[in-house]
């Protein structure tokens, strides 16, 4: 028997929560042959009982269809939780949480901008938007009224997420009514970002943007619950106002069980400059506050962004900045430099987020 032809047959079996094959999705692990065993450990973290079923059946299915004589043993193995190793997302490399203390500081602008900066980087990217009361992700990408594909995998209903501008996409605003309010209590709000996570078939990707709702509440705690950050992104105005409450947003994810790591902030609405006066600066909200932020949580300012009317027009007409060659373009593709390679060092220097176990 060949271990690489039993690898080949098993790459041939798609992983139940991704788009992708179970050994991409790295759920094969020490794998040998010896004589006619076929012996490994099949990983099942965030896999239902049927699920587990019909992956331990198509594991066996594959192999017998090469090797009709093999005895096959195969050890199921589900991480414990909090472990880091138990992440419902082991195709994404890295989950930024894009969050702010307040809203209107341009959190939501920065995160799409981001995510579409990235990816003109050459890195594939996703976009969660996670603020569920004010989802904003299908204005500002051109998508309201669309909807996700929905079909059957492994027995389950999931969701394909929406392919825009060469990112994917999810957000509550695919699936109800733009006009709808968003009446939910703190568990249905945990189980809808749940569902996001492990019912959306999210493709291999190098980031994954989070775009948070403002504060601190039942979605960034159930986040942190639900994936293992690699750390977050906090968003502010010069303001003292927006700067107070930003503290608040780091400090959360700095709590010892928490502990997500701050890769950087940003400064929106760093000063005014009027489309035909491309050289004036216009300090309309204060100054220093992305700095005083920054030294405070001992992380970089990422970058200063500026006021500007054609941002908010992007936007507004579902083509943000960076698509449309605006003077803040440079600007976020600059930020996203950055904060890729403030995620390398972090990766390099620091272990993996573990998820908060909520018995803690």
């Amino acid at each position: 028997m060949d271990n690489n032809k039993v690898v080949e047959v098993l790459r041939g079996i798609e992983d139940p929560t991704s788009r992708t094959d179970i050994i991409s999705a790295r759920r094969i692990t020490d794998l040998k042959l010896d004589g006619v065993n076929v012996i490994f450990t099949l990983h099942t973290t965030g896999l239902d009982d049927s699920q587990k079923a019909q992956l331990n059946f198509k594991c066996q299915e594959k192999i017998l269809g090469i090797y009709p004589d093999a005895e096959i043993h195969i050890h199921m193995k589900a991480a414990a939780q909090g472990s880091g190793a138990d992440t419902p997302l082991p195709q994404v490399k890295n989950i930024i949480a894009v969050a702010s203390g307040k809203g209107g500081v341009g959190k939501s602008t920065l995160a799409a901008n981001l995510a579409l900066a990235l990816a003109e980087l050459g890195y594939k990217t996703g976009l969660l938007d996670a603020d569920l009361y004010g989802p904003s992700m299908p204005t500002m990408f051109g998508l309201k009224g669309k909807r996700p594909k929905i079909y059957e995998h492994y027995g389950k209903p999931v969701l394909e997420p929406i392919n825009q501008y060469g990112i994917h996409i999810m957000s509550i605003g695919f699936v109800v009514e733009p006009e709808q309010a968003v009446v939910l209590r703190g568990p249905r709000l945990s189980g809808v970002l749940k569902q996001f996570i492990s019912d959306v078939r999210w493709p291999e990707l190098d980031f994954m943007i989070v775009d948070l709702p403002p504060g601190t509440g039942d979605v960034q705690l159930s986040l942190v619950q639900s994936v293992p950050l690699t750390g977050a992104v906090l968003v502010t105005t010069p303001q003292e106002v927006a700067l107070d409450d930003a503290v608040k947003a780091g400090n959360m994810f700095r709590i010892e069980n928490i502990n997500v790591p701050i890769l950087g902030v940003v400064e929106n609405m760093a000063w005014f400059t009027p489309d035909d006066m491309p050289d004036k600066k216009y300090y309309l909200f204060g100054e220093g506050g992305g700095k005083k932020l920054a030294k405070l949580f001992n992380t970089v300012l990422l970058s200063q962004i500026p006021l500007v009317q054609s941002v908010r027009e992007a936007g507004d007409s579902g083509k943000p900045a960076v698509l449309c060659g605006d003077i803040t373009a440079d600007n976020y593709k600059e930020t996203a430099k950055k904060l890729v390679r403030q995620t390398v060092i972090r990766n390099e220097m620091l272990d993996p987020t573990k998820m908060v176990n909520m018995n803690q």
